[in-house]
C-alpha cells in the first residue's frame, strides 16, 4: 500500500484539469452503483487517474469529438478503502436492494471473484470505467452498448455473442478508440479499460476522492 495522502503525492491528475468539459457520472460517489448507497472514499464525484493515463484518455477525448463522440465517464482511481467496502458489501447475504437491476441472474455468492475482486487494478490509478455518447452540439446520448455499468452477468462479456449488430459495433467503437492510446479492455466488462504502461503492479492507493 502506498503511504501517499493526496492525490498529488501518489501523482494522480484530476481528469477535468485537462478536459474541462469532459462528461463525469461517478457512481460511486452516490447511492447509483450496485451497493445502493455511497461508497467509502468517495468525498466527491471526481475523476482521478495517474498523469500519463491521464493525459492518454484526454487525446482519446479529443479524437471522438472529431466523430461527433463523446466519453461519459463512471469511475476512475479507486481508493483501497473502496474495493474492501465492496467486498464487505458481497459478502452480506441479507442485503440484496440492487439484485433486479445489477445481478439478476446470479446469487450474490457469485459475485466475489470474476465481478467483484478483493485488489483493484483501479486502485493503481491507471483504470477506467467508460461508456460512449453520440453528440450533436451540446446535446448527447449514450450509445447502446446492451446492458448497463456494473451489469454482472456474461451478457456484459465485451464478445458476448447474442448482442445487436449496433450493440457489437457501438463496443467494438469504444475498444478501438481507447486501443489507439494504449488502453486494453478487460474481456468480462464492455466498459472497463487500463493503461498497463502507466500502472505500477505492485502498489495501490487509498487517497480518498476528493
Amino acid at each position: 500500500m502506498s503511504p501517499a495522502r493526496t492525490p498529488h503525492e501518489a501523482g494522480l491528475t484530476d481528469v477535468r484539469s485537462l478536459v474541462p468539459d469532459i462528461a463525469e457520472d461517478i457512481h460511486y460517489a452516490g447511492s447509483d452503483n450496485f451497493t445502493g448507497a455511497p461508497v467509502d472514499g468517495y468525498r466527491s464525484a471526481k475523476c482521478f487517474l495517474r498523469t500519463v493515463a491521464a493525459e492518454a484518455l484526454a487525446r482519446v477525448e479529443m479524437h471522438l469529438r472529431g466523430e461527433g463522440l463523446r466519453l461519459r465517464i463512471w469511475d476512475c482511481y479507486r481508493p483501497a478503502r473502496a474495493v474492501a467496502a465492496f467486498v464487505r458489501w458481497a459478502g452480506d447475504p441479507g442485503d440484496i436492494r440492487t439484485k433486479t437491476t445489477h445481478y439478476p441472474n446470479l446469487g450474490k455468492d457469485k459475485l466475489l471473484g470474476e465481478y467483484i475482486a478483493p485488489v483493484s487494478g483501479h486502485s493503481r490509478g491507471a483504470t477506467v470505467d467508460l461508456t460512449l455518447m453520440r453528440c450533436e452540439g451540446t446535446r448527447c446520448a449514450p450509445l447502446d452498448m446492451g446492458t448497463d455499468f456494473d451489469f454482472f452477468d456474461p451478457r456484459a462479456h465485451t464478445d458476448y455473442p447474442d448482442l445487436t449488430a449496433a450493440q457489437r459495433a457501438n463496443r467494438q467503437r469504444l475498444v478501438r478508440a481507447m486501443a489507439a492510446e494504449g488502453f486494453v479492455n478487460y474481456p468480462q466488462e464492455w466498459w472497463h479499460y487500463s493503461l498497463p504502461s502507466a500502472a505500477s503492479a505492485d502498489t495501490i492507493y487509498d487517497v480518498p476522492v476528493e
